[in-house]
């Protein structure tokens, strides 16, 4: 086994009694129904309704139980060892690894794989508990995904430090959630642009699709787990915790200001974007796009991708609310010349 294709971390060390999903084995692939079932679980992965009528009451059982059950009956079972890395040509091949984006990647899924795991720990409602630990463990698998796959294109990473355990877990926690909140909904848009662009071919775009639409029940898991949580609270832990929650918001703008320093594979330092998420247009697209159609490209792929869960369920929306404000913004001057 190389190297990236895998680590030592389990969730279990950190929310006891946790059981991992059952990995399909390699020989299913090959099986007469493979391909019918793979199929039936990416659609279950897509769309989810609760048969009961009426409202999702934000911090009730129900809405609890909505949250959880949706995310566990979601889940897709693929397995990263057995993905099917396409053959690319060596121009697309450089050009993919030459994307500045590989070692935040790779690093920002441990990292999130850590403070899930570690947030999740703290909880005492069971099936809450056990869908951020399920949560964790598909970072960790992201994180396998993305290894396995610059492993497969010789793309070279810097050395991943180990992250601390987190002193305050819940605001280790909601950096991660609302991180995820911003990026996926650019990487969404982005994730499209290169699809169009031929940047990404359609076998490339095929295998990294499960994941990226893993994000998007991520950020759903954590929108609706963050009105249930806040609804629950007594007065006066709410304020501090809305306090805790306008802080986080500070702290992820002022990251994104500022050139994140990382170190390369050979020791010397370099300077890595932070700000991907927004310029990485450029990287992906030949003749460019203009931040008004980039912005219209994310809310249309951020909508569609959030399509087939229960409209009751409540979507992230702090992020396509100020997406939607930068373009009544930019007017015609966001629009590619």
């Amino acid at each position: 086994m190389d190297e990236h294709a895998t680590d030592t971390f389990d969730v279990a060390t950190l929310v006891p009694g946790f059981r991992p999903p059952p990995r399909p084995e390699a020989s299913d692939a090959s099986l007469p129904d493979a391909s019918a079932r793979l199929a039936a679980a990416d659609a279950r992965m897509r769309h989810w309704r609760d048969p009961a009528d009426g409202p999702f009451a934000p911090g009730s059982d129900r809405h609890a139980d909505a949250t959880c059950r949706m995310f566990r009956e979601t889940f897709n079972p693929y397995r990263p060892a057995v993905l099917d890395w396409p053959v690319l040509a060596p121009a697309t091949r450089d050009r993919i690894a030459a994307l500045p984006i590989w070692d935040i990647a790779v690093q920002t899924e441990g990292k999130a794989r850590l403070r899930m795991a570690a947030y999740a720990g703290t909880l005492r409602e069971r099936g809450m508990r056990d869908a951020l630990a399920l949560n964790a463990w598909e970072e960790q698998r992201h994180k396998e995904v993305l290894s396995r796959m610059v492993a497969a294109y010789g793309i070279e990473l810097a050395p991943e430090p180990v992250p601390p355990l987190p002193r305050d877990r819940e605001w280790a926690y909601l950096v991660t959630g609302y991180s995820e909140c911003i990026d996926s909904f650019f990487a969404f848009g982005l994730f499209e642009l290169a699809r169009r662009s031929g940047l990404f071919p359609p076998a490339l775009v095929d295998t990294f699709e499960p994941v990226m639409q893993e994000e998007c029940r991520h950020i759903l898991l954590f929108a609706n787990w963050a009105a249930w949580h806040r609804a629950r609270l007594p007065l006066w832990r709410r304020v501090r915790f809305e306090a805790k929650v306008a802080a986080v918001w500070c702290f992820l703008a002022w990251e994104r200001i500022g050139l994140a320093r990382a170190v390369d594979a050979h020791g010397g330092a370099r300077d890595q974007d932070n700000n991907f998420t927004l310029h990485g247009a450029r990287s992906v697209a030949d003749d460019g796009i203009g931040l008004r159609d980039l912005i219209a490209l994310c809310l249309a792929e951020n909508d569609r991708r959030f399509a087939g869960y229960d409209e009751r369920l409540l979507r992230p929306r702090t992020v396509p609310r100020l997406a939607r404000f930068m373009r009544s913004l930019s007017g015609p001057f966001g629009r590619r010349r």
